[in-house]
């Protein structure tokens, strides 16, 4: 398998599920530009025509693509990792947990990487800040978003509090998120991806 990426991007937590699970996958650097090419030159978007990561080449040829799908299907092949509760309402609160991260976290940062006015920035950081005060309070006492172990809803929220560090997005009203940050920071497979895509914690590129 190969997973198409770009450092920083939001294809960060299907790295840290790769290192966390232990899966052989080849990592392809993506450069965007006026061109989207692959570390050895190919056009992005015969790969992926959507022309975003992470986008995960399955060793049929077949192509998996959106972050949530990317995290369950990496989890699914490491069952004993325990990245993703497979069965009762465990699973289907794994699932609400990452598409509030991808809907109300994900979709509210993008905007912010391109270089909004003033005025417009202001209005969505303040929005960030309530959605994160929400994810705050969806951790509450936890040590994990999902309870006592670490899942795939880790690896996505990382990366969103990763973006809120380099926006300046200011999380006192959920100061737990602070601790659960430099938790996370901490796992060994965190620390490889970061490495591997030559990223400092709190900068998405």
């Amino acid at each position: 398998m190969r997973l198409y990426y770009s450092p920083g991007a939001c294809s960060l937590a299907p790295h840290i599920v790769i290192r966390e699970a232990g899966l052989d996958v080849k990592l392809d650097k993506v450069t965007f530009g006026e061109k989207r090419t692959t570390e050895d030159g190919r056009d992005f978007l015969a790969i992926n025509p959507q022309g975003s990561v992470p986008t995960l080449e399955l060793d049929d040829g077949s192509v998996l693509t959106e972050n949530a799908v990317v995290l369950q299907y990496l989890a699914s092949l490491a069952p004993d990792a325990n990245l993703a509760p497979q069965e009762g309402m465990a699973h289907w609160r794994l699932l609400e947990m990452l598409n509030f991260i991808a809907t109300e976290l994900h979709k509210g940062f993008s905007p912010l990487f391109h270089k909004p006015s003033p005025d417009l920035r202001e209005t969505l950081i303040k929005q960030l800040r309530s959605r994160l005060t929400l994810l705050g309070a969806k951790l509450g006492e936890k040590r994990f978003l999902m309870g006592e172990h670490f899942t795939i809803a880790d690896a996505y929220a990382f990366v969103i509090l990763r973006w809120a560090r380099h926006f300046q997005v200011d999380v006192s009203g959920a100061p737990e998120l602070t601790f659960y940050f430099e938790k996370l920071l901490s796992r060994p497979a965190v620390k490889t991806a970061l490495a591997e895509e030559g990223l400092a914690p709190s900068k998405p590129h």
